[in-house]
Parts: C-alpha cells; structure tokens; sequence
C-alpha cells in the first residue's frame, strides 16, 4: 500500500501510537470524572449518541459508539435498568427496539457537562484558536479517512 505521508523522523512515534496514548488520556481523565456521576466513559458515550442523533436501535448504537454488539446489549440493559433510556418497538418492524434518551438520562448528561468541559478544556488550553481548529481538522479527516478504509474492507469481506 503506498502511502504519500511523510516518513517520521528516526526514533519519533507513529501518529497512530500518539492518538492512542491520547485516547487512554482522555479515557481514564474522563473515567475519574464520570464515576461520581455513576457512568463509564463507554456510557456517557452511548449516551451522548443517543442525544445527537435520536432513537437507535442496539446494533445503530454499538457502531456509532465504536463498540461490540454484544458489549453493546450489556450497556443498553443497564442504562436502562437506570431509567437512564427508555427502548420502544420500532414503527413498522416490532421485533427492532430503539433505544432513546429519557428525562433522567438528559438530566445526567448534563450533570456531566462541566466535568467533561474541564478535560477539554485541559486537552485545547495551549493551543491558539487557529491551532484548535487545525487539531480538531486534522482529527475529523482522520475519522473520515480511516472510517472509509473500514467500510471499504468491511465490504470486501462480504
């Protein structure tokens, strides 16, 4: 596979291994601060899908959540069980149960407002307005560009 990346410098880490570092950052940064709010990182995730795009359907979630259907399953039942989502038949095929965001689940997502702010706000402190905006750039292509390098090997599988 070519590549028109520019090669690293000798000894420098793959972007790759530094966006994951980050990603464990923000996990466990975002872990301390949920678990007083009694949440995972993984379910103000799922909950945060839940309120930008509306009713999902298990298997809808677990993709737009980046996580295993099963692992998803465990996730909706407990959120649930919270009073967290409330799941309905779906209009037109009842066998499909779309998860959506209840009255309490919209109260602890914004009870978790200030303490996520906090770490973004740690992560884009330094950064002028015009490197933000880059960061978040360079991020958002980097989503798009591997996101179409999976569903392209996603179809090749099939």
């Amino acid at each position: 596979m070519s590549t028109s990346a520019e090669p690293h410098a000798a000894g420098a880490p793959l972007t790759l291994y530094l966006v994951k570092r980050l990603e464990l950052v923000i996990r466990a940064l975002l872990d301390d601060a949920l678990r007083p709010l009694g949440l995972t990182t993984l379910q103000y995730t799922a909950l945060t899908v839940l309120q930008a795009s509306g009713p999902l359907s298990s298997a809808q979630l677990a993709r737009r959540s980046f996580l295993r259907p099963q692992t998803m399953h465990e996730m909706v039942l407990a959120l649930e069980n919270r009073g967290l989502i409330a799941r309905t038949p779906k209009a037109g095929n009842k066998r499909v149960l779309l998860a959506g965001l209840t009255d309490a689940g919209q109260a602890v997502l914004a009870g978790c407002a200030p303490a996520v702010a906090e770490v973004e706000h740690a992560l884009l402190a330094d950064l002028s307005p015009g490197q933000r905006a880059t960061f978040r750039e360079g991020l958002q292509h980097g989503v798009t560009a591997l996101g179409a390098l999976s569903e392209l090997r996603r179809s090749q599988e099939s």
